[in-house]
């Protein structure tokens, strides 16, 4: 018998091995036992003796299975010869079986020897002298027993309450006594009233995914537990106690004749427990104890002890390690395919099968996704990446049928050059970042399937690609996942509390998928020498050149990839509080848009790095050098990065989108022309082609007012509403009232005047219950009227009613601060904004500017929390900065005075 076939759940016997005189002299040590004299240090020597023997054998590099077969081979004998060695009764109603790990046959050095003394009645205290002296000559001889005394029925009992115990007497076996006790025992406690099948599967499910949950679902650790995380042994084991519990299999082979694995999977999964086996055998060698964690100090011993030797390229301990991360990513693969299986066999047996068609590669059956065909794959091949589309896309979808994970497995070799430029796949790869539904639960099953690594060959270049540092918790492309991971969970309800600022910007940036892209790649280029942060660059820009990526978007994942430390090690290494520190990082950042973009990325990857590193004390680290940095770039220092650029991507793609609508581009040409480079940098794209269609479409007269939701944009949603229309002195003051009138909560506004004086502002607004406005004809035909009466009433600004706060809003709200700045170079002065939020804030405030016969130029509102942060760009009626000291300080007294009366003070 092939001594590396694998056995299941207790099937080790003696055809299993082959009894070696030279491991332990079974008649010899009888001789000795029964002659007077110290029985317990003849046993100390017989074990010592096979011990030394197996580890020489281990350190030979000879079989593990033989070796681990054999261990637990010495034990039974010396366990029979210890039984025998008491006074039992002479009766054929007590017995002596291996459980669990034993009882598969199965013992590493310093495993546990689960024993299991079983009676057939309950009269356990019959034997209650000879069942001490003979756990105590166990003890005195030093095996470390885990024992229990039951009788037929009170296993059972003990195995309906509680499926570990069931489950280690399935793998049982006798090992001295009458063995009819133990078969009567298996029938009794595997009985279909004993846990049925499919509640045992479920439950042995259930387990395992607690089990990986305990390890945040992620194979490569750097500090992996051998036995119990994923891809470990105990999910080898998982599957081996439902195929025997359901199936009655012996042998993995079994599974092979029942069609549900393939010959090559069965050697993968021999081959995959065997090497777990030797690192566990040789961890508990090294320490002299049981030991599963592989610690970064025996990860080397243990390279060593392998013959894993240091070169050029990498360490003798990351060889090792990256095999290990192969082989339980190959074991977590075909985990998942077997349990799988399963479930269909099982769990979803006798199901009515309810089919619905994707396309022609395509169908659902039952919830999980399967090819229509089994040559999908191979006669279309972008369908290896389609599959995953359509999973993030399509929230009904489960996961993917077990047959179609095999057909992923073994046609991911199609995945070529030619295959990665090609336009189909390009475009399939960045409509999946683009994807609403679970893209993270994608790229990582991408990942396990071995098609992310073949589709970004640079992934897979540091797939099990370890770090050696005191903060890294996972392999490079585990760490890589979860920032991924992280940005994504930005968008979720929980956000705005656990991460406030980060949730906040996230909603805003216009294409999220940047963001990911520059996570993908921010470590890529680890482990090659040098710096990674420059070598990953050059990976990110062939990603971006190869995916089609516009200039400025390229540009924009490049520079977050070698910026990727700065803001941490800015927040973390120097003095935020110093200006001069500020303004060399607001400098770097040169505006606001890769501000938000960068710290974004900062906290997801502190995040991944370890959970435990994004504490209260980094968190305020970090939202102080926002906040500070931000303040700058509005003061004065931004300077947009790339601006030509980024205005030019942004038409060329509003171009494109309103042709497809039929606007003709002179049409279009002319709408622009009413607008200044201002408004395209700071407008997207979305917005663009939104304002541009509904002028292009207006035929009323007077100004227009167009809405827009977006709550398909952002995870709460908001509405937007559009004004264009010439520039007027009370237009800001009376647009504001208007929306006061309407119950309408200004969230953020972007307000342009261009320099033939067209005003192009967009308002965002929730209504007083928080809500977006919604799908509602009624209220936006409402809305509609009033914005444009107000706009159209012209003559002296609409003072807004007064409200009047809560006794619980004054005692937490904050003061009022206003400061004017004039900075140099600017055409135009600055007047910063910051008090508590309450409705007609911005209707004081533009009522103050029309009386004191101030331009507005641009402003910036923004709403965070219970405070407004505005900025107002500002001209006299010469389009001049304003810098008369005493006509500021009247604006200033005049702006403070109505927020005083309108806040309550």
């Amino acid at each position: 018998m092939n001594p590396d076939n694998l056995a299941i759940a207790g099937t080790y016997a003696k055809e299993n091995f082959e009894p070696n005189s030279t491991l332990l002299d079974i008649s010899a040590l009888e001789t000795q036992l029964s002659n007077p004299g110290n029985h317990i240090q003849h046993f100390k020597q017989a074990i010592e003796t096979a011990n030394n023997i197996l580890n020489d054998r281990y350190k030979a590099n000879l079989s593990i299975t033989e070796i681990v077969t054999a261990r637990a081979w010495v034990i039974d004998q010396i366990l029979a010869l210890v039984w025998k060695a008491q006074a039992w009764p002479d009766d054929q109603d007590i017995s002596l079986v291996a459980v669990g790990g034993y009882g598969r046959g199965e013992l590493l050095p310093h495993s546990d020897i689960d024993l299991l003394i079983l009676t057939r009645k309950d009269n356990a205290s019959r034997y209650k002298s000879c069942i001490s002296s003979f756990l105590t000559l166990l003890w005195d001889i030093g095996l470390e027993i885990g024992q229990s005394v039951r009788s037929i029925k009170q296993c059972k009992t003990e195995a309906i309450n509680d499926i570990t115990v069931a489950t280690a007497l399935m793998e049982s076996r006798t090992l001295i006594g009458p063995s009819e006790l133990q078969t009567e025992m298996v029938a009794l406690t595997t009985g279909k009233r004993v846990w049925p099948i499919k509640k045992f599967l479920r439950a042995k499910w259930d387990e395992q995914n607690a089990r990986h949950q305990k390890y945040h679902d992620i194979d490569y650790a750097l500090e992996p537990n051998i036995k119990t995380s994923p891809g470990g042994l105990r999910d080898i084991q998982t599957i081996a106690w439902v195929a025997k519990r359901h199936f009655g299999a012996s042998s993995f082979h079994d599974l092979v004749e029942l069609g549900f694995l393939k010959e090559s999977e069965e050697t993968m999964l021999n081959k995959g427990q065997q090497f777990l086996w030797k690192l566990r055998y040789g961890l508990h060698l090294l320490e002299g104890r049981r030991e599963d964690r592989l610690l970064f100090d025996k990860q080397r011993e243990l390279a060593k002890l392998f013959g894993y030797e240091d070169d050029e390229k990498s360490l003798g301990v990351e060889k090792l390690m990256k095999q290990y991360y192969r082989a339980v990513a190959n074991l977590r693969a075909l985990n998942d395919v077997l349990l799988q299986h399963f479930d269909e066999a099982i769990l979803r047996e006798g199901e009515r099968v309810k089919i619905e068609a994707i396309n022609k590669r395509f169908q659902i059956r039952n919830g999980y996704i399967e090819v229509v065909y089994p040559d999908v794959f191979k006669r279309y091949p972008s369908a290896l990446l389609e599959i995953f589309v359509l999973m993030a896309q399509n929230p009904k979808i489960e996961a993917i049928r077990a047959s179609t994970i095999r057909l992923l497995r073994d046609n991911r070799r199609l995945i070529d050059e030619d295959y990665r430029h090609d336009i189909r796949n390009v475009t399939l790869f960045m409509e999946l970042l683009r994807s609403p539904h679970k893209m993270t639960l994608q790229i990582r099953r991408m990942a396990r399937y071995g098609i992310l690594g073949r589709y970004l060959p640079e992934f897979g270049q540091i797939t099990g690609q370890m770090q050696h540092d005191l903060f890294h918790i996972y392999t490079v492309d585990a760490h890589t996942l979860q920032v991924v991971e992280n940005m994504r969970k930005f968008r979720l309800p929980d956000a705005a509390q656990k991460f406030p600022v980060a949730a906040h910007l996230f909603k805003n940036l216009p294409k999220v998928e940047l963001l990911y892209i520059a996570g993908l790649y921010h470590d890529i280029a680890k482990g090659r020498g040098g710096d990674h942060s420059t070598l990953g660059m050059v990976d990110a820009e062939n990603f971006c050149s190869r995916h089609r990526l516009s200039s400025w978007d390229s540009k924009l994942v490049c520079w977050l990839v070698d910026k990727h430390l700065f803001m941490s090690m800015t927040a973390q290494r120097k003095d935020i509080s110093d200006p001069e520190v500020i303004h060399e990082f607001a400098t770097a950042m040169g505006d606001k848009l890769h501000l938000d973009y960068l710290y974004s990325m900062t906290v997801a990857d502190i995040r991944a790095t370890n959970p435990e590193l994004w504490n209260s004390w980094r968190a305020s680290l970090m939202k102080q050098l926002y906040l500070n940095t931000k303040r700058a770039l509005r003061l004065g220092l931004e300077n947009p990065r790339d601006r030509e650029e980024r205005i030019a991507d942004k038409k060329q793609t509003a171009l494109s989108k309103l042709a497809d609508r039929g606007i003709e581009e002179q049409r279009i040409q002319q709408i622009w022309a009413n607008a200044n480079d201002e408004y395209f940098l700071r407008e997207s794209a979305a917005n663009i082609v939104w304002h541009t269609t509904a002028i292009a479409t207006f035929s009323g007269s007077g100004p227009l007012v167009s809405t827009n939701d977006l709550m398909q944009n952002t995870v709460e949603g908001a509405t937007q509403i559009f004004i264009y229309t010439t520039n007027s002195r009370f237009l800001f003051a009376n647009t504001t009232a208007a929306f006061e009138k309407l119950n309408l909560n200004i969230q953020g506004a972007r307000i342009f005047t261009s320099d033939n004086d067209h005003c192009m502002d967009t308002y965002t607004v929730l209504e007083t219950s928080g809500q977006p406005v919604g799908n509602n004809p009624q209220r936006l035909a409402e809305i509609k009227k009033i914005v444009t009466q107000y706009i159209a009433s012209g003559g002296a600004a609409i003072t807004p009613a007064l409200i009047r706060r809560s006794r619980k809003d004054k005692y937490f709200s904050q003061g009022i601060e206003i400061n004017w700045l004039n900075a140099p170079n600017r055409d135009y002065s600055t007047v910063e904004i910051n008090c508590p939020d309450q409705p007609g804030i911005l209707a004081c405030v533009g009522k103050v500017f029309a009386e004191n016969s101030i331009n507005l130029k641009d402003a910036r509102i923004t709403t965070l929390g219970e405070r407004v942060e505005d900025l107002f760009f500002v001209t006299d009626q010469a389009g001049k900065p304003i810098r008369d000291e005493l006509l500021i300080e009247n604006i200033k007294s005049a702006i403070n005075s109505e927020l005083k009366k309108r806040l309550d003070f």
